[in-house]
């Protein structure tokens, strides 16, 4: 969706069951689906699951296999052992893959934990778990304007799923990922798709756009139809809308779609922390919206009708390329969490979507999803602002470290105090300009690196000293307005120099 101003190589690997023959009877599809729906049912948070039964299984099982299949926290077919996504270390650019502490089973997190260390790590692959290979990497820039996409901080958030520590894809402004031109097997043309996810119904906001999904096989916005991306925002594109959401809905291009022509007021929202977020549509004439509660209960229907009369999307004009975290053109100003989620070849059955969320409660999923991560969490200074880096949360070496308004949604606010002494967030470290150690030089973020001029020790006072130069972090004649620059300075025992790790 375009935003209105108001607001390569993977190595192969094991696994992923391939499509299933499309002459299946319909009769037996739906019987294979209720049974499946059973299975997941009776399924333990933390058990170890049934043949045959998470996502990716029930949907082939319904004759809609999996041809894309995304996930940092789990696997999506009972049989697949291969990675879930890549990391790529800040301190030497080293990458290494997270897979899996068992087949089928939970994403292995110690493994990112001991090859990270000290450093931090951005996710610059999200693996495809089918046979198709349709893996995301952070997106180039598009016809939004708002250039090429970062990966995530692979560290930012943590939860829980079958009784193991897992990591979230963190998404904040600049963060986003798309397949490489048009994807093996995704919808084009009016073919028929489904596509669910896990996200958070917590970190959530109302710019473009938060998506995953089919887009256009290149970053522009081509027209109405060419998108058919599940999001779940505070998006109302299409007045009037029921409460301050955030709503399941449907990116089509050029519209955040809740009903038939936009606006549909029986879309309540879903608020809960972890939400499943579901859209099909049969490229045609009609389509559906789906959410619940990750954690308990079933699924609600919020549309199952008519696709818009506008022009364009009867039928549709899907491209088959792939997003996370994005628009189709790029715009990528909104911020989300993403846990999981695929696409799927034909109109799923209600039974096996049904059967889906069943699997998906089963995991268990657990943990604070609206504030980052980080052993100290926020940092504040005089005057009870936040330390907070500038230039919209972008991150790029040398952006300014200020003061600034706390914010629970501020990822650039969120800080984590390594063993080493350093300090990060965004996956960079508070870094002194040029490693100087003189009166009066700015802090700034830089990548981490080591050097002197990035340890930060905390003193009894309330201090942090850098023991490189021997002077303190400091706000300038004890400013606290908004946009403050730090430096470092002589530890005086001030007010300026006065900041509480959280």
């Amino acid at each position: 969706m375009r935003r209105t101003r108001s607001v390569a190589t993977r190595a192969l690997h094991d696994g992923a069951a391939g499509p299933v023959r499309r002459y299946r009877r319909a009769l037996l599809s739906a019987v294979a689906a209720v049974g499946l729906l059973i299975a997941a049912l009776i399924s333990l948070p933390g058990a170890a699951q049934a043949a045959g039964s998470q996502p990716c299984d029930i949907y082939a099982a319904a004759g809609t296999p999996c041809v894309a299949a995304h996930s940092t926290t789990r696997a999506l077919f009972s049989a697949f052992n291969g990675p879930l996504y890549q990391v790529t270390r800040a301190s030497d650019g080293a990458t290494t893959d997270i897979g899996l502490l068992s087949a089928g089973g939970y994403a292995n997190a110690a493994a990112q934990d001991s090859f990270c260390g000290n450093s931090t790590c951005r996710i610059s692959k999200v693996y495809d778990q089918t046979s198709r290979h349709n893996t995301l990497t952070p997106g180039p820039a598009g016809t939004a304007g708002m250039g090429a996409d970062r990966g995530a901080d692979a560290s930012e958030l943590s939860v829980t799923a079958g009784g193991h520590k897992v990591y979230g894809i963190w998404i904040s402004p600049g963060v986003g990922y798309r397949s490489t031109g048009a994807a093996s097997g995704v919808a084009v043309n009016g073919q028929a798709e489904g596509a669910y996810m896990v996200a958070s119904g917590t970190h959530v906001g109302s710019a473009c756009c938060f998506d995953y999904g089919n887009a256009e096989s290149t970053p522009a916005d081509t027209g109405n139809g060419h998108m058919d991306a599940v999001s779940i925002a505070t998006t109302c594109y299409f007045a009037p809308c029921t409460g301050s959401g955030p709503w399941v809905e449907a990116d089509l291009e050029n519209g955040m779609f809740q009903g038939d022509n936009g606006s549909n007021t029986a879309n309540a929202g879903n608020k809960s922390a972890f939400v499943t977020a579901v859209l099909k549509n049969n490229g045609q004439t009609t389509y559906a919206l789906k959410g619940g509660n990750s954690q308990s209960g079933g699924l609600t229907t919020w549309w199952n009708g008519a696709l818009p009369t506008r022009g364009g999307y009867r039928p549709m004009q899907q491209e088959g390329g792939i997003i996370l975290g994005t628009g189709g053109d790029n715009s990528n100003w909104n911020m989300g969490t993403f846990f999981e989620g695929v696409m799927v070849s034909g109109y799923p059955t209600d039974a096996a979507e049904n059967a889906v969320q069943a699997n998906v409660v089963s995991v268990g999923y657990s943990g604070e999803t609206n504030v980052p991560n980080g052993p100290q969490g926020q940092i504040t200074g005089p005057g009870g602002q936040c330390v907070d880096v500038a230039a919209d949360d972008t991150g790029v070496n040398a952006s300014a470290v200020q003061l600034w308004n706390c914010q629970s949604y501020a990822e650039d606010q969120y800080w984590t105090h390594h063993t080493n002494g350093s300090l990060s967030t965004i996956s960079r470290c508070l870094d002194i300009n040029g490693n100087g150690t003189a009166n009066g030089t700015k802090v700034e973020l830089w990548d981490c690196n080591g050097v002197g001029g990035q340890v930060w020790n905390q003193q009894s006072d309330g201090s942090l000293i850098n023991p490189q130069s021997g002077r303190c972090l400091d706000s300038p004649s004890g400013a606290t307005g908004n946009g403050t620059r730090l430096q470092i300075w002589d530890c005086n025992g001030s007010a300026a120099q006065k900041f509480t790790l959280h």
